[in-house]
């Protein structure tokens, strides 16, 4: 079987959470790194922290066979791998994207996509003119359970959706990275793009695209002038309510949420706060789903192993989703933005 090889850009949270998992995956091997940090070129990552999961970072990572840049331009050009994984603050994600596209590599870039509109233009141009494979890191759709919950309110079995409500609540993440770039607002986009962004998204995967959002959002509780806690009200026009609310106030003692609960004519499905998943049938029978193999826990695994089989298989990736779909979600949390910013509701705008 072909070994899918993979050049990684950045070794924070992320990029540690992706080399740990490309090591677990047959045939898969991080061939090339770039990081600006000569520690983490070495294998160093006893610095990285994160606000959910992760390993264990206290040991070196084994960098045998592997090719270490200090610049992601010069590994881009010089590498042999398959797949280009972009795991660097924000601002930095298209120009290494863009360039790894003309280079003739397929993308995997993290979340969010970009910094603003103009950016995700240039990246919608670039991504259409290739034929090489892309895809972000929007691992939510990938996530166990809320995969399972979307399939589950597709097939019909749980009635129509009369109200939904995702939410995403972190502890701080001031201090957690690179020059404590989330703090930044400029940088980072505050809570709303960079934590938000992935039930904004997934309310676009599971119930398509709204016509409209009412958002409302406090500034400057942790960053310098972010929206640090967002709440979005979605208009679809069929009376539906869907509603998201993320942040990232909260102290660092604080455990990270994620969860969701969705209403529908003949049963809830929940996640809670506490983990727990299950379908709550209106007449009285509890049921835990399948969220399918047990091997791949999380969305960053399920994702990463879709993508890697896609590009070894030569079969362009749908499963979890499309360019297109990744930019809907990404400028639907732009608009959300705006209407927090104004105050007032804001018409989507979508391409």
């Amino acid at each position: 079987m072909k070994e899918v090889k993979i050049g990684l850009i950045g070794l924070g949270f992320m990029g540690s959470t992706h080399w740990r998992i490309y090591e677990a995956l047959p045939n898969v091997k991080v061939v090339a790194l770039a990081d600006v940090d000569p520690a983490k070129r070495a294998g160093d990552v006893s610095k990285v922290v994160g606000n959910i999961g992760g390993g264990d970072n206290s040991a070196p990572l084994n960098m045998a066979g592997v090719a270490t840049y200090e610049d992601a331009f010069e590994m881009i050009s010089a590498t042999d791998a398959d797949i280009i994984d972009i795991c660097v603050p924000t601002p930095d994600h298209s120009k290494y994207l863009l360039a790894a596209l003309k280079a003739g590599k397929h993308v995997f870039c993290e979340k969010p996509l970009c910094r603003n509109l103009e950016q995700l233009a240039e990246i919608r141009a670039a991504v259409k003119a290739s034929d090489r494979f892309f895809n972000a890191g929007m691992c939510v759709r990938a996530w166990p359970e809320y995969d399972t919950a979307k399939n589950l309110v597709a097939s019909g079995a749980l009635g129509e959706v009369k109200t939904a409500l995702f939410r995403r609540l972190s502890p701080s993440v001031d201090g957690n990275a690179w020059h404590n770039w989330f703090m930044s607002e400029e940088m980072a986009g505050g809570a709303a793009l960079d934590l938000h962004l992935h039930d904004a998204d997934f309310v676009c995967h599971m119930f398509g695209r709204p016509k409209a959002v009412s958002s409302f959002g406090v500034r400057g509780v942790v960053s310098d002038n972010g929206i640090d806690h967002i709440v979005t009200a979605y208009d679809f026009g069929n009376g539906k309510l869907i509603t998201t609310e993320g942040g990232w106030c909260a102290p660092n003692t604080v455990p990270f949420e994620m969860s969701f609960q969705i209403v529908c004519e003949k049963a809830t499905v929940k996640l809670g706060a506490d983990g727990v998943f299950k379908v709550y049938w209106n007449c009285g029978k509890v049921e835990t789903p399948d969220t399918g193999d047990a091997s791949l826990p999380t969305g960053w695994h399920r994702e990463l192993k879709y993508f890697t089989d896609c590009v070894r298989d030569n079969v362009a990736p749908n499963r979890y989703q499309t360019p297109d779909s990744v930019f809907d979600g990404l400028t639907l949390v732009m608009a959300e933005i705006e209407s927090a910013t104004k105050g007032e509701k804001v018409e989507v705008q979508y391409v």
